[in-house]
């Protein structure tokens, strides 16, 4: 099929003169190469089952066969055995096959770079260096992409569409654009067959995941099953371009409260599956501190604002940018842009308050409420007897944050030994707080490199600050109030509409009532326990007193000068006597190793 015919411009007349300072809106950043066959679905062809759940499982919708995840299981093993995987890997070599293994595994890599619980801490600082770029994807497979998503001719939208890409990832492609309306757009393309390659991948892992859990069955194994359907929900996020442009419309509008911050406007109407279509900003990474300040920009004004919107996004929005690294950042017209929005993060209001506590407590220096916040963040229902240790891990923790000077302050090893602690005492830390500290891990990074002037804490600290004034105060303790009035009435109708019901079924004669006495067992186990032997007692005795009778009455047959009769409940009186004897002894010797 010839590709649709499109006016294009050259390279030189579409890239500014700085190019290398000018980062493409929305580009994927963070994977590895890597293509696959791509199979446009029509939704058409989707069906449904009217007596069963949908037809359509997980193999079928992306056209997974086992011939295929064969190939791909014994190139994977090819590669493994390429970086020699059975005699031990450095952290180069991990970082490096991994990006040779493809966009999966370099995913999973950037997760397990935040993860210093599982990994080694200069295994989590290599993996962090997985490259964000790959080779371009030729320019027909993007029209012809564009071509299949909008099924009408793209001349019909687009008037003018640059050949050289704007910035090139496995997971997308970007692309300057002039639409027939006029607007100065860019157009990021998901890779073909991504998702599928994706899919692939964690058909196998999951295969793996199963087989493991058969053979170890212990609550010490991380929960594979569970990791690699979360690494699952991941890709389908990120690779769903729809959730992305949803994303920057809802980011857009937290925007217009502040003037310095902005982010590309999505067209939502030109938007799909695999396709964003944005406004597209020509502006300066903070990487480029040199053109920054040749601009006669003021790089401590950038990182102050930076933060203050960032603990903006997370302590009183809930909804912040996941993914704040260099490239993703950039200063235009006297804003701060943030571009890509595939990475989100979300929190509730409970989460948001622990989390203000908690970064209030270290820049204050007040470890009794560092360690009260931990707990709160930490949410742990553990017994009494385990409460004692986990204190005690909580002042350790307190002891090595809670006094340090904040220009000293490692937020990543202070969020990494966190997590750590909840990890030996078995508590299970919620998804958002894991994004929350990959967020500002990263954010730290690129103030410690590029701007490091500017203390993170402190800032976020002073945003807490400057909302805990009074009127701010009172307007969260209404909400707050408000939100638990209207609980509270709700539950106190659905109690009378209970009690209207118990009243009913009184007058009726209808109510039974199950009662439970709380400590009860024991006893009437030991009660239990002792009719038994009176009762085994008594069955004994009158074996006893009716062979004795039988004996005197001298009743045939005879065997030792004994009545058989008689000889037989002696034996059995005899046994059950000394099951008695054993039975308590046991149990009395089990309740002194108590």
């Amino acid at each position: 099929m010839e590709p649709p015919t499109v006016k294009t411009r050259t390279p030189e007349s579409t890239m500014p003169s700085s190019a290398s300072s000018h980062t493409a809106p929305g580009a994927a950043a963070g994977d590895a190469h890597g293509l696959g066959s791509y199979t446009v679905r029509d939704e058409r062809d989707e069906t449904i089952g009217l007596f069963g759940r949908n037809r359509e499982d997980f193999s079928q919708r992306y056209h997974l066969t086992r011939r295929g995840k064969i190939k791909r299981l014994a190139q994977i093993a090819s590669i493994a055995r390429e970086f020699d995987v059975i005699h031990g890997l450095t952290p180069v070599r991990l970082r490096l096959m991994l990006e040779a293994l493809g966009p999966t595994f370099v995913k999973v890599g950037q997760i397990l770079s935040m993860r210093s619980e599982i990994l080694p801490q200069n295994f989590c600082d290599e993996l962090a260096k997985l490259r964000a770029d790959a080779d371009p994807m030729p320019y027909v497979a993007v029209l012809e992409t564009l071509s299949r998503e909008y099924r009408r001719p793209i001349e019909e939208i687009f008037d003018h569409i640059d050949a050289t890409p704007l910035g090139s990832a496995s997971l997308a492609q970007v692309h300057r654009a002039t639409l027939a309306t006029g607007e100065d757009v860019a157009i990021k393309v998901q890779r073909p067959g991504v998702r599928e390659t994706m899919a692939q991948d964690v058909s196998i892992m999951r295969s793996i995941a199963r087989m493991a859990s058969r053979v170890v069955r212990s609550a010490q194994v991380v929960d594979l099953s569970g990791v690699v359907e979360e690494l699952w929900e991941t890709f389908e996020g990120e690779t769903d371009f729809l959730l992305e442009a949803r994303n920057l419309g809802e980011f857009k509008r937290f925007c217009g409260s502040y003037a310095y911050m902005d982010c590309p406007r999505p067209y939502m109407e030109l938007c799909t599956e695999h396709v964003v279509v944005m406004d597209y900003v020509d502006g300066i990474s903070v990487s480029h501190t040199d053109e920054l300040r040749a601009d006669g920009y003021d790089l401590e004004e950038i990182g102050t604002k930076l933060v203050d919107n960032y603990a903006a996004q997370m302590l009183d929005a809930g909804f912040f940018h996941a993914d704040p690294h260099p490239g993703n950042i950039l200063v235009s017209g006297g804003k701060i842009v943030l571009i890509d929005l595939g990475m989100v993060g979300r929190l509730n209001q409970r989460t948001r308050a622990v989390l203000r506590q908690m970064i209030f407590a270290v820049a204050a220096q007040d470890s009794p409420q560092l360690a009260e916040g931990l707990l709160r963040f930490s949410g742990a229902k553990t017994d009494p007897e385990d409460y004692a240790s986990l204190l005690v891990d909580l002042d350790g923790i307190v002891k090595e944050f809670g006094t340090v000077d904040l220009a000293e302050l490692d937020i990543a090893q202070f969020l990494a030994s966190l997590t750590q602690m909840a990890q030996r005492h078995g508590i299970a830390m919620p998804s958002s707080i894991t994004t929350v500290g990959r967020a500002l891990v990263t954010l730290e990074g690129l103030l410690d490199e590029f701007i490091p002037d500017v203390n993170m804490i402190e800032i976020i600290s002073r945003h807490i600050a400057s909302g805990d004034t009074l009127p701010g105060v009172a307007k969260k303790e209404l909400a707050t109030l408000g939100a638990q009035g209207r609980r509270a009435l709700h539950g106190s109708l659905a109690a009378l509409a209970e009690s209207r019901i118990a009243m009913r079924m009184l007058t009726r004669g209808q109510l039974r009532v199950n009662m439970e006495l709380v400590g009860s067992q024991e006893p009437f186990a030991m009660l239990s326990d002792m009719v038994n032997r009176l009762t085994m007692a008594l069955i004994v005795v009158g074996l006893f007193v009716g062979s004795s009778i039988v004996y005197f009455a001298g009743m045939k047959p005879i065997v030792f000068g004994i009545p058989v009769v008689g000889f037989m409940g002696y034996v059995v009186a005899f046994v059950l006597s000394a099951w008695i004897v054993f039975d308590i002894a046991i149990k009395g010797h089990r309740k002194k190793r108590r």
